[in-house]
């Protein structure tokens, strides 16, 4: 009798299981190709929640590389989380070109699914109008603190290198112009450079090298006292070989990481328990810096920002899903963040758009610089001169 018992309250444990209906959270982001840190961080997400085909809460998906030639297919695929009728929230661990046709069309689907864009591509007007919550890197008291930083670091002069279609981006035009402002009041010549896209015919082998080759010309024709600010991820990995080798500084890259660049410039190779594993990460970096002798002139964050911004926003958007908490309420997303990046602080505000309008549902981040082999800047604690937000 005992046993039968005790089968038939198994038995209605599993019918109440069964009734409970899982949900899922949608994340998007690029290849390790493109962006290895953000898909890292949608892996951390599975480890944590579990994989939605297998019984978890997690879908991940990635758009090509390509993504500006296949850019129907790119919104395609983000559509289609919204044929999963347990989907709750989509998430952008970057928002390239697309994002805002691809957040139309799932509100027009599935009005009831939450959309967050982090890092956007496509205008701030725009995509604040189809998202719930959108999230960036703060190019703004950025465009202030990393040049502060590179004069606390002992730079001199400050290049900035991008080119063309950066530029149209209102937020990376906005901060070179910040960059320069900054530049002129903390008493650093300014200089700008233009270097080739990589999404050009050159590709990222071409652009690279490009780098590579200017590099020694530019040390010696602005010093050693120059600092390097590239708004293109794949610039980065070149500026960092040849400042580690030849001179110069290096604050943080564009989306701040110790894996941006560091690896592949200086020939760092990570082991599966060391992957992930930030402090462990950071560590290893910092000891090749070291040794090439590059420590107080190289920079970053002491975690990736697509990687924890990744994690922190499915952390976050569970909080929107079960305890009904606000898409937007702030103190929620910097609780999550530092959640997952123990040790290094955060800081940030709303986004303020050309005419003066705060947007409340648009956050701009950062995180503390940490000088390689000195440690953190304490930028975090900075305060940016008000004009710099009113900077067109």
């Amino acid at each position: 009798m005992k046993k039968i018992l005790v089968s038939l309250f198994m038995m209605i444990l599993s019918i109440i299981s069964l009734g409970e209906e899982k949900y899922h959270i949608g994340i998007v982001t690029g290849t390790v190709s493109q962006s290895e840190d953000g898909l890292r961080g949608a892996e951390e997400a599975i480890k944590i929640y579990g994989s939605g085909d297998k019984g978890g809460e997690i879908v991940h998906i990635t758009f090509p590389d390509n993504f500006m030639q296949e850019m129907e297919t790119t919104i395609s695929q983000i559509v289609s989380l919204a044929d999963d009728p347990k989907m709750k929230v989509v998430i952008m661990g970057e928002s390239i070109p697309g994002t805002v046709e691809a957040f139309r069309r799932i509100r027009e689907k599935r009005p009831d699914i939450v959309l967050i864009a982090n890092s956007p591509h496509e205008d701030p007007e725009m995509i604040v109008e189809v998202a719930d919550l959108v999230t960036n890197p703060d190019s703004i008291a950025r465009g202030y603190l990393i040049v502060d930083a590179a004069k606390k670091m002992g730079a001199t002069k400050f290049m900035h290198i991008s080119f063309p279609r950066h530029l149209s981006y209102e937020l990376l035009s906005k901060r070179r112009n910040v960059m320069k402002s900054a530049c002129e009041d903390l008493g650093l010549e300014f200089i700008e450079m233009t270097a080739p896209d990589p999404v050009s015919d050159v590709g990222v082998a071409g652009a690279q090298q490009y780098i590579l080759e200017q590099m020694p010309t530019w040390l010696k024709k602005y010093g050693k006292d120059t600092a390097f600010f590239a708004t293109n991820d794949a610039h980065t990995e070149p500026l960092l070989k040849m400042v580690a080798e030849k001179g110069g500084y290096f604050v943080e890259a564009d989306l701040p990481s110790p894996t941006m660049g560091y690896p592949g410039a200086l020939g760092i190779n990570f082991s599966e328990d060391e992957k992930g594993n930030w402090p462990k990460i950071l560590k290893k970096v910092e000891t090749s810096v070291k040794e090439k002798k590059a420590d107080g002139r190289m920079g970053t964050w002491a975690y990736s920002y697509n990687f924890s911004t990744v994690v922190a926003l499915v952390d976050h958007s569970k909080k929107v899903i079960d305890d009904g908490v606000e898409p937007s309420d702030f103190d929620s997303l910097k609780e999550s963040l530092a959640k997952y990046t123990p040790g290094s602080k955060w800081n940030g505000s709303n986004y303020t758009d050309v005419r003066g309008i705060e947007k409340d549902n648009f956050y701009l981040l950062y995180q503390d610089t940490y000088v390689l082999g000195k440690g953190y800047l304490g930028m975090t604690d900075v305060e940016v001169p008000e004009k710099y937000f009113s900077v067109k």
